[in-house]
């Protein structure tokens, strides 16, 4: 089974929050429950560490349901048109 691709705005986030996050438990406190257990895999391998830190490209398992973490890459070269200040000088920003 494929697995289905969960992007986040950050550059990592921690495993229970993402099992959470793709709905592979309905809860924090199920989450906390299944990685204490074992029954969820990082990439292929066991591991209860609910404050492991997963990273763009990670897969994650809990039972049958599999999830792949997906970074936001638009976060980093985010510029808001709309919102800009074209009249910033930074000698004034410097000097306040």
């Amino acid at each position: 089974m494929q697995p289905v691709v969960v992007t986040i705005r950050d550059s990592e986030i921690k495993l229970g929050q993402f099992i959470k996050l793709a709905s592979l438990v309905e809860s924090g406190g199920i989450a906390k429950e299944v990685i204490a257990a074992g029954d969820v895999t990082v990439n292929g391998s066991v591991d209860t560490r609910r404050g492991k830190k997963l990273r763009d490209g990670d897969i994650v398992c809990v039972g049958t349901l599999c999830a792949q973490v997906k970074t936001d890459a638009t976060e980093d070269d985010f510029f808001d048109e709309a919102t800009a200040d074209d009249d910033f000088d930074p000698e004034v920003w410097r000097n306040l």
